[in-house]
């Protein structure tokens, strides 16, 4: 498994994995395979989602665009249900210039996000999100790092809407960049003391930060609480790694200011 390729298989377009299956590579998973690492028939890859689990498959034929694997063994078995969600931190998030936004899918997927909200607020610095772009990313950093699950990658919508259709139950961690725009520590404390549960979420605002009246409207929700990122003022990038870090540590180490 350590040098064999893994693939994302969408459970969508492909019917379930199972022994002896014999399964059509997509065009660009085949030109992949055959063109940029030469692998030919008999080679083994990966193939995963978290419908099936993750199988291995031995090549049959492979010719530039256009390709076939056999499934041999399963692995690891699925994570999910077929009727179920994926679980993990929601990520709502301002989106930033190129690189940053393709940094902070990378990032967040590695980490375990299991959905990308962007964030339109009133000092985001653009509008414009490449769904499609943005969901090879996160594809990709699921091959990379193991899992099996792919996190969904919804479109952006202002901050007061993703508010309106937050769920009932689910707690909204906002990472505050100055003291005055978080709660009191008693809050804080409770966040620690009681740990993110699987669905909340984190919100980062933009490079900019939050606006007066939107750190209003944010206290002004029963399931926000303002939390502190350290003693300094990160980039927003940043500031992802290390909310979602925080959350998988069940905020142990918060303390300080947030992100800008």
């Amino acid at each position: 498994m350590k040098d064999c390729p893994r693939l994302f298989v969408d459970p969508a377009t492909q019917p379930p994995m199972q022994d002896g299956a014999i399964l059509d590579l997509m065009p660009a998973h085949a030109h992949y395979l055959g063109t940029v690492l030469r692998l030919g028939a008999g080679d083994e890859v990966a193939l995963f989602n978290a419908r099936d689990g993750e199988w291995l498959a031995r090549i049959e034929a492979i010719r530039r665009d256009r390709g076939q694997v056999r499934l041999h063994r399963q692995v690891r078995p699925p994570t999910i249900g077929p009727e179920e969600a994926a679980t993990g931190p929601v990520l709502l998030f301002a989106p930033l210039k190129r690189d940053a936004t393709d940094l902070v899918i990378r990032m967040g997927t590695e980490l375990g996000v299991g959905r990308f909200l962007p964030v339109l607020t009133e000092r985001t610095n653009t509008h414009r999100v490449n769904g499609a772009r943005l969901a090879a990313i996160a594809v990709e950093a699921a091959e990379q790092c193991e899992r099996l699950d792919v996190p969904e990658v919804e479109g952006p919508l202002p901050l007061v809407d993703r508010l309106a259709a937050w769920p009932q139950g689910r707690r909204l961690f906002v990472a505050a960049e100055r003291p005055a725009q978080r709660d009191g520590a008693a809050d804080v404390d409770a966040a620690r003391d009681e740990g993110p549960r699987d669905g909340d979420g984190l919100l980062v605002g933009p490079e900019g930060g939050f606006s007066a009246a939107e750190v209003a409207l944010l206290r002004s929700r029963p399931f926000v609480t303002m939390i502190s990122l350290g003693p300094r003022i990160l980039r927003a990038d940043t500031a992802v790694a290390c909310g979602l870090s925080l959350m998988g540590a069940g905020f142990r180490r918060a303390s300080g200011a947030g992100s800008r």
